[in-house]
């Protein structure tokens, strides 16, 4: 604090850089209140001051435009556009005066930097809150300010990041991916545009590009951060001016973890399935590992429940042929939840998700419903391992406690006509995982000879799960091994003649594609059921 200095030009030039400096440092140090109320103090004194000195009155308005960022206050910076505007060609003809000066004080941070940095970091704090209020052509108008080309690559890499969330919410994709990868031309840390670009390819179907792509950003993500020489760091560094929600928001990018969870799934959903399988054993045991677990789900809440992890895992092993390690990952899941297995469980709206007083292993009693699914998608999987070693007899078991334990779930409806269960996704998925434990063990029985259970079984899946394609076809074998070709071949005119599929949307990994061990020959049922029907009509 200075007191008592006379008020000559010479003497009020040296306490305005004083009072310049010290804010800068309160703002760098997030002291704003402080910053703020020594600024306006200051101003209010030194604004009647000669001409000389109006860049150094200058700088001042300039940290106090700094400090709007700081702090979100974007409606004063927009109500003042032009007089910012008019601060900044201010500063640039000012600065003659005072370099011709015979003393100048020294100067933290030349004014004209900081007025470039605040002028790209507006930009950016105007746009990404123009984007999250969905105004996405202003927003395009505001980040298509020509900047310095003197900014930083970071803030320049942010700039065109953002103006690629504006087409593409504008629905012009293509646009969209030449903004990201001038991002990544302009920044290689801009991992942001790297997770935007696959998010883009994911709605133009380019699933070979998304799947490149979320290799390179798993591999960006889990690089060590780069060793820099030890510099002392910026006065004010971009970051303390753009705290705000709305871009951090938009430049979100997910974890490691969840990124190699994405990963592990699109290659399995779409023919690298060993490659998936690898990918969701790594990520078990980055979770199982003591570190990873105490941070994984909360540094990644797009996560499923581990339960669900493993039930994935198991599920992609079983594609990949590897029935006994998918036994054992599924031993893993019914361990776990046998404590938290309700006896008896009603579901009536509004859905009932506390248990009150049960051990609470991973957060799993948050969900009871979640742990009768997750238990019975165990068992199910377990019998799908033991189709397909043509352990029928095991096969069958697992089924039935699979079966059974659904059975324990009985759904009310408000109304005779209400359609609220089955629009419940929970529910959808319960019907769907009775209807695969059904035609399952509708199978296994076939493979037995236990014609009749077969058949009922078959129907009731079809019943539980309508437009189960296995189960349609087993149906129609089981009837012509009846005897009963005449069913069995209506059975098979309406099965070929429907075009309607179930809709899968929300269906987990593990429930996608059920594996029931060898298959039924397509072609020589259609043979076989052709002739039939041919006969009949000749």
């Amino acid at each position: 604090k200075i007191q008592g200095v006379l008020a000559v030009p010479a003497h009020v030039q040296l306490e305005l850089t004083v009072v310049y400096n010290c804010s800068l440092f309160s703002i760098s140090q997030t002291q704003l209140t402080e910053a703020e109320q020594l600024l306006t103090h200051t101003l209010g004194a030194s604004l009647g001051s000669t001409p000389s000195l109006r860049s150094c009155t200058l700088q001042l308005l300039c940290l106090h435009w700094a400090l709007w960022l700081s702090t979100c206050r974007l409606g004063h910076i927009q109500e003042l556009q032009e007089e910012l505007r008019s601060l900044s060609e201010g500063l640039g003809a000012g600065e003659v005066a005072v370099e011709k000066s015979a003393v100048s004080p020294a100067v933290l941070v030349h004014p004209r930097d900081l007025k470039d940095l605040l002028l790209i970091c507006t930009v950016i704090a105007q746009g990404a809150e123009l984007l999250c209020e969905g105004r996405c052509s202003e927003a395009l108008t505001v980040l298509q300010r020509e900047p310095s080309p003197l900014a930083p690559r970071e803030l320049l890499a942010q700039i065109h990041t953002l103006t690629g969330l504006c087409l593409s919410r504008m629905g012009r994709l293509h646009s969209a991916m030449q903004c990201y990868r001038k991002a990544l031309e302009t920044d290689v840390r801009c991992v942001c545009a790297l997770h935007q670009s696959i998010l883009v390819y994911r709605q133009l179907g380019n699933t070979q590009a998304e799947i490149q792509a979320l290799h390179l950003l798993h591999s960006v993500l889990m690089m060590p951060p780069a060793t820099q020489p030890a510099v002392a760091p910026p006065i004010i560094c971009p970051t303390s001016l753009l705290p705000g929600q709305s871009l951090s928001s938009l430049l979100s990018v997910p974890s490691p973890l969840s990124v190699l969870h994405s990963l592990a799934q699109k290659c399995v959903l779409h023919g690298s399935v060993s490659e998936g399988v690898e990918h969701y054993l790594d990520l078990l045991a980055a979770l199982q590992s003591d570190h990873q677990l105490s941070q994984g789900f909360s540094e990644a809440p797009s996560l499923p429940r581990l339960p669900e992890l493993y039930l994935e895992a198991g599920s992609s092993l079983l594609t990949a042929q590897r029935p006994t390690d998918c036994l054992a990952l599924c031993d893993e899941v019914i361990s776990t939840t046998l404590e938290l297995l309700p006896e008896r469980l009603l579901l009536e709206e509004p859905m009932e998700a506390s248990v009150p007083g049960s051990p609470d292993k991973l957060g799993l009693g948050q969900d009871r419903l979640g742990v009768v699914l997750w238990s019975g998608a165990a068992y199910l999987l377990q019998a799908h391992c033991y189709s397909h070693l043509k352990d029928w007899k095991q096969a069958v078991t697992h089924y039935t406690r699979c079966i059974n334990l659904l059975m324990k779930v009985c759904v009310k409806q408000k109304g005779e006509d209400s359609d609220w269960p089955l629009g419940h996704l929970g529910v959808r998925t319960l019907q769907r995982l009775k209807g695969l434990a059904l035609a399952g063990r509708g199978i296994s029985f076939t493979h037995r000879d236990q014609k009749r259970e077969s058949l009922r079984d078959l129907q009731l899946s079809l019943q539980a799960a309508p437009g189960c394609a296995s189960a349609g076809l087993w149906l129609t074998e089981v009837l012509w091994r009846l005897g009963r070709r005449q069913e069995a071949a209506a059975f098979w005119e309406k099965t070929q003649s429907s075009s309607t599929a179930p809709s899968l949307e929300g269906v987990p990994l593990y429930l996608l594609d059920p594996q029931t061990g060898p298959s039924l020959d397509l072609t020589d049922l259609r043979r076989r059921v052709e002739e039939f029907i041919n006969t009949r009509h000749s």
